[in-house]
């Protein structure tokens, strides 16, 4: 998920908020812990130390939907692991546990549950939904880790996209599981580039760096592909102050737009897709979230043939393997409401057993060596996913699929979502190499 515009703060109040969070994070550890009707059974023999991965997340507030969402990928991801018997070490067999941490969605509650994961000796991290807050974890942990060489930490990023998170501000203490902005970019636009009827294009887009970025590389990106093609509107507007998207809608109708091109996400989506059917627009949007989190349901018919997404994976993929696998999830969360899965979270979990395995220790910068540079082949997916962790800015390289938004029972579209009523036909897969984007990382390695 993007990143929310981070809330500045001294230095001397950061360290006395900091303080006093960490000084409690340990006591509510436990209650952070939910009550999970049958969980998956394990079989890993009893005795051995577990290896702990600390999600920092917002499970509570405005976005602990998405906390929660990624909650259950990462609990299945490790169940499936310790169904296996768990990860083999030089000592034996180890259980993943997956310990949860309440940032609130805030940066500053994040590095305080940093800090409580650290003192208990955690040497994994995961977080993804905000990349102002990847940015102060990799930033804490580059700090720590040179600090107290001792205990040190990874951290794996499972959905904050920021590019710049495997360029300029790269770490070898960071590994990044989704695709960044600009490989998405790449996603989009050449869906956009094949769709000849398009020669006008709108941008638009929430006035934070994210918002603004990808509005400045859509445009270089389109013009390099579709030198042809018309910017008739590129324009950013408050993040989630708007409540009437009716002026912007009138805008995009009366540019003659054909696509609108938008990194929005949350209401800022919903609102902006209603907005534009209601005024008469016969747009198509090429967007970043539109498949996932209440998107498909509040935009309803709207959507339907004009809402594009881009992700690693989707349900209505086809093949057998692909179906098992989202019918496992759906077996293990049979609530419509809890359906959100995605490949790159499993992926996350089953490359970091595998390195842990190759490793045969826990180490952080043994299981950091062995994940560089390493290969997820088709066996935990049947062979319908599958990608490499480029070693020169830990950024994973993996196919992405761009989908259109249809209602369920159309022609390829088996599976809706959230029981919507909606689902997503695939319109175009694109492999590694075709997003693939150059990076700047001069990274420094232990």
């Amino acid at each position: 998920m993007p990143s929310a515009p981070l809330k500045l703060v001294t230095a001397r109040a950061l360290r006395r908020h900091l303080l006093a969070l960490a000084a409690g994070a340990l006591m509510g550890l436990a209650a952070t812990q939910p009550a999970l009707a049958q969980p998956a059974p394990s079989t890993v023999p009893p005795g051995k130390e577990p290896i702990r991965i600390a999600m920092i997340e917002g499970l509570s507030g405005p976005f602990a939907n998405a906390g929660e969402a990624v909650f259950r990928n990462l609990l299945w991801a490790v169940e499936r692991v310790n169904a296996r018997g768990g990860v083999k070490l030089a000592d034996g067999a180890h259980a993943l546990e997956l310990v949860r941490l309440d940032s609130k969605g805030n940066t500053e509650e994040a590095l305080a549950m940093l800090r409580a994961a650290l003192d208990r000796r955690i040497h994994f991290v995961a977080q993804g939904n905000s990349s102002a807050t990847a940015a102060a974890i990799v930033d804490a942990l580059d700090k720590h880790n040179q600090r107290e060489p001792q205990q040190r930490a990874l951290f794996l990023n499972y959905s904050a996209v920021d590019t710049a998170l495997t360029n300029e501000k790269c770490s070898f203490w960071h590994f990044r599981f989704d695709a960044h902005t600009d490989m998405r970019l790449a996603a989009l636009t050449d869906a956009l580039r094949d769709d000849a009827s398009v020669k006008k294009v709108y941008l638009i887009g929430q006035d934070y760096s994210f918002g603004q970025q990808v509005l400045r590389q859509a445009r270089a990106m389109l013009q390099a592909k579709r030198p042809d093609i018309e910017f008739v509107g590129d324009e950013l507007h408050p993040l989630g102050r708007v409540k009437d998207f009716l002026p912007y809608a009138a805008k995009i109708r009366a540019s003659g737009a054909q696509a609108v091109l938008t990194g929005n996400w949350g209401n800022d989506l919903t609102l902006l897709v209603k907005a534009v059917r209601d005024a008469g627009a016969p747009v198509k949007f090429y967007t970043f979230y539109g498949n996932a989190l209440g998107a498909p349901a509040a935009i309803g018919d709207a959507g339907v043939g004009t809402v594009l997404a881009v992700a690693e994976w989707v349900p209505n993929l086809g093949g057998a393997a692909s179906d098992g696998f989202y019918q496992s999830f759906r077996q293990r969360f049979p609530d419509p409401r809890e359906d959100y899965v995605h490949a790159r979270m499993q992926s996350m979990i089953e490359m970091l057993a595998r390195a842990l395995e190759k490793a045969g220790t826990a180490d952080p910068v043994a299981v950091a060596r062995a994940l560089e540079g390493a290969r997820l082949d088709s066996k935990p997916f049947g062979g319908f996913h599958s990608g490499t962790m480029r070693a020169a800015d830990h950024q994973f390289q993996q196919p992405l699929i761009v989908s259109v938004m249809e209602k369920v029972g159309a022609p390829g579209v088996r599976f809706d979502v959230e029981g919507s009523g909606y689902g997503f036909r695939v319109v175009r897969q694109l492999k590694p190499v075709e997003v693939e984007q150059p990076t700047t990382c001069q990274m420094t390695r232990p």
